[in-house]
C-alpha cells in the first residue's frame, strides 16, 4: 500500500482535484441544530472532517431513502405506454466517511451486487464513486466498533485513507485509482516514523472507547452464537419487544439495512413514477399479507427479526461480516433504549 505524508493544504488540494471528476460529498455541520449530516458539498473548504459521526448513514447516496426509478405514461386511447427510465448521475466522491460506514456500505454492495441478481439501480449510484475514509482519533461517545473490528481505523475497501497526524495528514492509498490521483500530484512518500505515528493514534483511540465497549467485544460473538442457535429465551424477546415504540428509527438510521418498498405514484395528468422507498422490519405493516394475515404480528417476534440480521452467523457468512458496524446510531435514536448495546447487555443477563 503507498503511503504519502500531506499539510492541511495539500490535502484541500487532493479534495479540489477530485471535485473536477466527482460531485463531493461530506459531513456538515447543521448551523441550528448542531448536528452533522453527509451531503452534498460545494468546495473542499464546506467539509467538516473533524465532525463527529453523521447523525444518518451515507448509504443514502447509493441508496436512498426514496429513490425514483421511472416514470411513465399510459395513454388508454392507444394503449400505448410511454416509459423513461431515470437514474444517470455524476459520479461521487464521498470524503471523510467514517471506517465503520465504510464496512457498511460493503455489506450493501454484497447485498445489492454480490448475489445471484444485481439489483442496477443501487449499480448506477455506486458506480465510478471514490471513497475517503477518515481514521477516528477518539470514538464518539455511542460507538462500540471494535466489538465488530470496523474501527477506528478502515483496513480495505477505501480509495484513500486520511489519519489526522500530530503534525499534518498521513494518506494511504487503498486502490490504483487512489495511488493515480496521490503520484499524479506528486505527493511526497510518508516516513517509517509517520507511519508508526498513524499505528499510535488507532491505538491510543482504542483505549479511549469507554469499557462498556471494549468489555463487550468478546460478549459480541458468544451472543452472535446465542441468537444463531435460538438460545435465548422468549422472555428476553417479551421484555425487548414491551419496551419497543415501533417508531423504526433503528432501521432508518442502520447504515446497513436493505429493507425497501417500491409503489406507483400517479398525478392528475396520468403520469406515474415508479418508487423505491426505504422500509424497516420493526413495522407491523412490513410483512401484513393479502387477508390482513401477519406471520410477525407481536412486536417481540419483530425484534427477534431484526437482531437475528444483525447478529447471526448466517447473515456474516451470507454478507461476509455481522450486519451490525457498531456506529451507534441506534443507540441515541431509540426512545426505548434497546439500541443493539441493550439487546447484548440483555441476552448475557
Amino acid at each position: 500500500m503507498s503511503v504519502f505524508a500531506v499539510s492541511k493544504e495539500v490535502l484541500m488540494t487532493v479534495i479540489q482535484e477530485l471535485g473536477k471528476t466527482h460531485e463531493l460529498h461530506g459531513p456538515r455541520v447543521d448551523r441550528a441544530s448542531g448536528q452533522v449530516f453527509f451531503e452534498r458539498a460545494g468546495a473542499a473548504e464546506d467539509i467538516a472532517l473533524e465532525a463527529e459521526l453523521p447523525s444518518m448513514p451515507p448509504k443514502e447516496l447509493f441508496f436512498p431513502q426514496v429513490d425514483r426509478l421511472l416514470k411513465y405514461r399510459y395513454d388508454s386511447a392507444a394503449r400505448s405506454v410511454e416509459l423513461t427510465r431515470l437514474g444517470q448521475e455524476r459520479p461521487k466522491a464521498l470524503i471523510g466517511l467514517r471506517p465503520c460506514d465504510l464496512a457498511a456500505i460493503q455489506c450493501l454492495d454484497r447485498f445489492f451486487l454480490g448475489q445471484e441478481y444485481v439489483d442496477e439501480v443501487y449499480r448506477t449510484h455506486r458506480r465510478k464513486s471514490f471513497i475517503v475514509t477518515y481514521t477516528c482519533n477518539e470514538p464518539a461517545r455511542q460507538c462500540f466498533c471494535v466489538c465488530f473490528h470496523t474501527g477506528p481505523a478502515a483496513e480495505e475497501g477505501f480509495d484513500l485513507n486520511v489519519t489526522r497526524l500530530a503534525s499534518g495528514y498521513l494518506l494511504e492509498a487503498g486502490s490504483e485509482q487512489g495511488r493515480a490521483l496521490a503520484v499524479g500530484l506528486g505527493l511526497r512518500p510518508a516516513t517509517e516514523e509517520q507511519r508508526m505515528e498513524k499505528e499510535r493514534v488507532v491505538e491510543r483511540s482504542i483505549a479511549l472507547f469507554p469499557e462498556k465497549a471494549t468489555g463487550n467485544k468478546a460478549w459480541a460473538s458468544r451472543v452472535m452464537n446465542r441468537v444463531t442457535t435460538g438460545f435465548v429465551k422468549p422472555e428476553v424477546w417479551e421484555e425487548i419487544g414491551k419496551k419497543c415504540f415501533e417508531c423504526g428509527g433503528c432501521s432508518y438510521v442502520c447504515p446497513t439495512c436493505s429493507c425497501f418498498n417500491v409503489e406507483d405514484a400517479c398525478g392528475a395528468e396520468g403520469e406515474c413514477e415508479r418508487l423505491r422507498t426505504w422500509d424497516s422490519c420493526s413495522l407491523e405493516s412490513y410483512t401484513r399479507m393479502a387477508g390482513d394475515h401477519n406471520p410477525r404480528k407481536l412486536v417481540e417476534d419483530r425484534r427477534n427479526k431484526r437482531f437475528f440480521c444483525k447478529l447471526s452467523y448466517s447473515q456474516s457468512k451470507k454478507y461476509l461480516r455481522p450486519g451490525c458496524v457498531g456506529c451507534g446510531r441506534c443507540v441515541w435514536v431509540c426512545p426505548g433504549d434497546i439500541g443493539l448495546p441493550s439487546v447484548v447487555e440483555q441476552v448475557k443477563s
